[in-house]
């Protein structure tokens, strides 16, 4: 899993197990979402499928892994506290937010400014790939959460997003003012 840190619960075989005991349920609930927020960080993840194998939730040295309830209940709380959104009715998929959609439209415009692009035009590809973005945290983000911070921009008046001439072409001018 490259070179993410991982905490010392993580070793720690009844921390795969929800606890009975409330208090000790609460401080291993506390863990988990911390965990999930950084490993979600440190690999650029946004969604977790909970219907699909998702490394973290599996310690392979300790052959432990997360009951799909633990998982739920983990993501579920991260929801709750505005870190996360389920992606559908039946709380399959989950979109992690370790930045919430403010804090990435206030990268955005950062990345903007740092690269004199006001009253400029890029496409949501250049945001995400581009050499402008190239070693920031917005390289790699997910277009979902990518459209999301640049329609809270567009309604703050600082940007305007488009269609382009082909049919997956998606831009956005930025405004000075």
């Amino acid at each position: 899993m490259g070179d993410f840190k991982f905490p010392y619960f993580f070793d720690y075989p009844p921390y795969f197990t929800l606890q009975p005991v409330q208090d000790t349920r609460e401080k291993q609930m506390q863990l988990w979402k911390e965990l999930i927020l950084r490993y979600c960080q440190h690999h650029k993840c946004f969604i977790i499928n909970l219907e699909q194998e998702f490394p973290l939730f599996q310690n392979l040295s300790i052959q432990r892994k997360l009951s799909f309830e633990a998982r739920e209940m983990f993501l579920a709380a991260l929801v709750a506290e505005g870190k996360a959104e389920w992606l559908d009715k039946a709380h399959k998929k989950c979109l992690v937010l370790w930045r919430s959609i403010q804090e990435w439209s206030e990268m955005i415009l950062q990345l903007v400014r740092d690269n004199a692009m006001e009253d400029g035009v890029l496409t949501l590809d250049e945001i995400q790939s581009g050499d402008e973005s190239r070693g920031t945290e917005l390289a790699g983000i997910d277009r979902f959460v990518l459209v999301r911070a640049l329609k809270l921009l567009e309604q703050r008046g600082k940007a305007a997003m488009f269609k382009g001439k082909a049919g997956d072409d998606e831009g956005v001018k930025f405004s000075a003012s």
